[in-house]
């Protein structure tokens, strides 16, 4: 018996609202790399783990079970693994870290970009079939393997193209305009990964082990969410990297003006004295 899958039960709530998180996300994170560029040491660090956390956990995972919180089977109830479902979020925000500690401390190389976007892209695929083979359900799923390798090779580039952006998009209207884009992107992937997948339910349904999404993920996908909008607010009262240029170039000035009068009242300008014959003669004038 081959059932009826289909990707939009509410029709298109779930994959704007989809679309508007993983862009969301995309602009926390690209916003994140852009502070973590302008800082040095710890904080550089701090700033790259935050965009990871953004782009891997809001803009890929949260993104991607929004989505499938449209995706139902006829004749049978889908529920989900905890334990698979948490790891592939975990998968999500370190593969995204590690690009972009790749290419934040390879300092822009092609090489870095290249192999950074690599390993996250395939990582983001990764963690995107590992999140449906979490769905437990009473049927027999299958994948064309043409269209898998497809939403691959679309998530590669798109993971290229993003640590791309990180590098160069600094700007709030070329953030926004990168992050509308990287949104596009991973839904791209998402719904191509989905296209693959063939559901063929069991002509007799057995117990399906596992969660509710609505027990579950959307406890989960709150949380992240509010982490997310409290690195917003962090990025918010953070000065940019523009202010960050400034007050380093007015600490510079105000360095090297100490450092002049400190210059001048060691190194005093020497008096200059009259000749003592043309200062007898002023004398007796």
């Amino acid at each position: 018996m081959t059932s009826a899958v289909n990707h939009f039960t509410y029709g298109l709530l779930t994959p704007l609202l989809a679309y508007v998180m993983s862009a969301i996300g995309s602009m926390l994170g690209l916003r994140l790399t852009a502070q973590a560029h302008a800082s040095r040491g710890g904080a550089r660090v701090r700033w790259l783990l935050g965009a990871a956390i953004s782009i891997g956990g809001t803009g890929i995972w949260v993104m991607h079970f929004i989505a499938m919180m449209g995706f139902q089977v006829e004749g049978t109830p889908i529920k989900y693994d905890v334990w698979l479902t948490a790891a592939s979020a975990v998968v999500a925000i370190v593969v995204v870290g590690t690009g972009l500690f790749l290419v934040s401390y390879g300092r822009g190389r092609v090489l870095a970009l290249l192999g950074g976007g690599l390993l996250t892209g395939l990582g983001v695929a990764s963690m995107h079939y590992l999140g449906m083979y979490a769905m437990n359900m009473s049927a027999h799923v299958s994948y064309d393997r043409v269209t898998v390798a497809a939403s691959v090779a679309i998530a590669v580039v798109a993971a290229t193209v993003a640590l791309w952006f990180t590098l160069r998009v600094k700007k709030p209207i070329w953030i926004t305009g990168a992050a509308l884009v990287m949104g596009v992107a991973v839904a791209g992937m998402h719904y191509t990964g989905m296209y693959a997948m063939h559901v063929t339910v069991d002509a007799e349904p057995g117990m399906i082990m596992g969660a509710d999404a609505l027990d579950f993920l959307v406890p989960l996908m709150t949380v992240i969410s509010l982490i997310t909008l409290t690195m917003l607010l962090m990025v918010i009262l953070s000065p940019s990297e523009e202010e960050l240029h400034e007050d380093a170039e007015l600490v510079a000035k105000l360095e090297l003006r100490r450092r002049t009068n400190q210059q001048q009242l060691t190194y005093p300008a020497p008096v200059t004295h009259l000749p003592r014959q043309q200062s007898m003669q002023v004398r007796r004038r």
